[in-house]
C-alpha cells in the first residue's frame, strides 16, 4: 500500500486532524521519499475564537508538519465551525482547484460519520474533487479516524468506522506525539480524548487489532488499479 503512494494530500478540517488521523502514516509515507502534502481547510473567526487563535493554530501547523516531513502545507482558511455558512458549489471549488493543482494520487479525508459538520462538509467536497473523471484523479481515497470526532456520533444510527486497512507506526509513533505536542494549544490531560496517553492508547488497540505495537486504522473508499 505504502510503496504505491508517491504524492499524498491529507484534507485536515482543523489544524492537528492531521496529526491524529494519520500522522504516523504521514511519517512512514516521506521517509519512504513520497510527497506529502496537508491542507488545513478552516481558520479560527475572531467572532468565535480568542483573538490570535488563527495565527496561533497556523505556527503550531507549520511546526508539527514539519516534525512529520510534511512537504507542503495549504491553507483554505474557511470559516471554522462555519462551513455550514458556506455556499457547498464553493467549497467543492476549493477543494478542486487544490487536487488539481497537486494531483495527489491518494488522498487521506476524514470520516462522514464524525460527530463534527466541517469533518462531514470536508469529506462531501473532497469526494466531489476526487470524481474518478480522467486519468488524474486519485487512485487511492482513505478516511481516517479523529478521536474525540469519529467515536462521538451515533454508531448504529450513524455511519460507524469499521476499518479495512492497518499501518503499522510503531517506528512513528514517537513522531506522531511529539508533532501532536507542537499544537499546544490542543493539547489536554488524561482522560481527555485530547491528550497523549489516549493517543498512544489508540494506536495500541488498533495495532494490536493486526498483531503490531501501534498502528492507525483507516476506511478505504476507493481504489483504481
Amino acid at each position: 500500500m505504502l510503496d504505491a503512494i508517491k504524492r499524498a494530500l491529507v484534507i485536515a478540517p482543523h489544524p492537528d486532524d492531521e496529526v491524529l488521523g494519520c500522522g504516523g502514516t504521514i511519517c512512514r509515507l516521506t521517509d519512504g521519499g513520497a510527497q506529502v502534502h496537508v491542507c488545513i481547510v478552516t481558520r479560527a473567526g475572531t467572532d468565535r475564537f480568542a483573538p490570535g487563535a488563527a495565527e496561533k493554530s497556523v505556527e503550531e501547523a507549520h511546526s508539527a508538519q514539519a516534525e512529520l516531513g510534511v512537504t507542503g502545507s495549504h491553507f483554505l482558511k474557511l470559516p471554522a465551525a462555519g462551513l455550514d455558512q458556506i455556499a457547498h458549489a464553493d467549497m467543492n471549488a476549493a477543494f478542486c482547484d487544490l487536487i488539481s493543482t497537486l494531483k495527489p494520487d491518494t488522498l487521506f479525508v476524514p470520516f462522514i460519520g464524525d460527530i463534527h459538520l466541517d469533518h462531514q462538509l470536508s469529506f462531501l467536497s473532497a469526494m466531489v474533487a476526487a470524481r474518478p473523471r480522467g486519468p488524474d484523479a486519485p487512485q487511492r481515497i482513505y478516511a481516517y479516524e479523529t478521536l474525540s470526532e469519529t467515536n462521538w456520533y451515533a454508531p448504529g444510527v450513524t455511519a460507524a468506522f469499521i476499518p479495512n486497512v492497518f499501518v503499522d507506526i510503531t517506528a512513528h509513533i514517537a513522531r506522531k506525539i511529539q508533532a501532536f505536542r507542537c499544537y499546544a494549544s490542543q493539547v489536554r490531560p488524561f482522560p481527555d480524548e485530547r491528550s497523549v496517553k489516549a493517543i498512544e492508547a489508540l494506536a495500541t488497540m488498533r495495532g494490536a487489532t493486526v498483531s503490531r505495537h501501534a498502528a492507525e486504522a483507516f476506511i478505504l473508499l476507493r481504489q483504481i488499479g
